[in-house]
């Protein structure tokens, strides 16, 4: 009769433990992302303040994020034609392979790619079966 009860208690205490961190987890998760926005788009408004108090210059949030963009943009392409090329003098890929690539790279769409159970991918960010792990 003990152990009943004590296995009753322990599958109780369980449930309770397990309900009170699913609840945390999602409440910690809710408004993440669009705390971040928030955050971000505050910060790129005091940006253009400071900026326009130092030059007397004015610039609007949403051009200082589209030279943002550009310039993440052109660094990501001249850090992978960088890596294309040092694969190519270490004989790993061919010259075609890598322009290949680049241009494969440059006429994908622009599409963001998230991990986890956010975008399409799996557990742990691996791809789910929606999405291919080498990118074909």
């Amino acid at each position: 009769m003990w152990r009943s009860k004590k296995f009753i208690i322990v599958t109780l205490l369980a449930a309770v433990v397990l309900a009170g961190s699913l609840g945390g987890v999602v409440l910690a998760n809710g408004d993440d992302d669009n705390q971040t926005e928030t955050r971000y788009g505050a910060l790129l408004d005091r940006v253009c303040e400071i900026y326009e108090q130092n030059t007397g210059v004015a610039i609007e949030p949403e051009a200082l994020e589209d030279a943002f963009a550009q310039a993440r943009s052109e660094e990501q392409t001249k850090f992978m034609q960088n890596h294309l090329q040092s694969l190519v003098e270490k004989g790993e890929i061919t010259q075609e392979q890598a322009d290949g690539f680049l241009q494969w790279q440059q006429a994908r769409p622009d599409v963001p790619f998230e991990f986890g159970f956010k975008g399409h991918g799996g557990p742990r960010g691996f791809p789910g079966p929606c999405m291919p792990w080498n990118g074909q």
